[in-house]
């Protein structure tokens, strides 16, 4: 489950708004790549490659700069909120052999039983896994599940080498169940009692109208 991305930087030595804006213009993006008790290294990185790169979920970047490299995992990512463009990556320094928790997307597969639907319950899990190989996605299989039946966080089968966080193993990921859908028929209230025509009635009742459904 290789997802690595291999990118070239290079060193920061300009700080503050007016650099970070012209960085911005250079098609260039500030970034931070922070290390548990030691300086954080301040980069820029190429936009176009870097924006690219972020679709991958839970990638491993490999990242030059300089004479330096290091591999990292995203942390935080700013994007402007109108335009969507990246402004800055927090990346955070990882080691071949460590072990990080990331949120995995979850996804099913399958055909449910009849008019059954699969709702996911949990869009996202927490898993541990060796930096070498996170995970990117959780596909859950719902194939020949019916009405009622449920996939719980233990039951959720995990790529080799990963490991599930959470607090109650017993929580609901997905369930299947028949949409429950509200009656649209009108109901009247009483019935109008039917009336004795004579031959010196000329008037009507008028029509009762059905009640709306709420």
């Amino acid at each position: 489950m290789a997802n690595t991305v291999k990118i070239e930087g290079a060193v920061r030595d300009q700080f503050g708004k007016g650099a970070a804006r012209r960085m911005r213009v250079a098609n260039l993006i500030p970034a931070t790549i922070y290390a548990g008790g030691v300086e954080p290294t301040f980069i820029k990185l190429p936009l176009k490659e870097t924006t690219n790169a972020l679709r991958r979920t839970n990638a491993l970047f490999e990242i030059a700069y300089g004479t330096g490299k290091k591999m990292a995992v995203v942390k935080d990512v700013q994007r402007n909120p109108v335009k969507r463009r990246v402004e800055h990556i927090d990346f955070f320094e990882v080691r071949a052999g460590e072990k990080v928790v990331v949120e995995v997307p979850v996804f099913v597969e399958g055909e449910t039983k009849g008019a059954s639907v699969a709702f996911v319950d949990m869009q996202n899990l927490q898993v541990r896994a060796d930096v070498t190989n996170l995970p990117e996605r959780i596909t859950i299989s719902v194939e020949g599940l019916g009405d009622g039946d449920k996939v719980l966080a233990k039951d959720v089968a995990l790529p080799e080498g990963s490991e599930l966080v959470i607090d109650d193993p017993e929580d609901s990921v997905v369930t299947v169940e028949i949409p429950k859908e509200e009656s649209l028929e009108p109901q009247l209230d009483q019935t109008t009692p039917e009336a004795t025509a004579t031959s010196d009635e000329t008037d009507a009742a008028p029509d009762q109208a059905a009640p709306t459904a709420a």
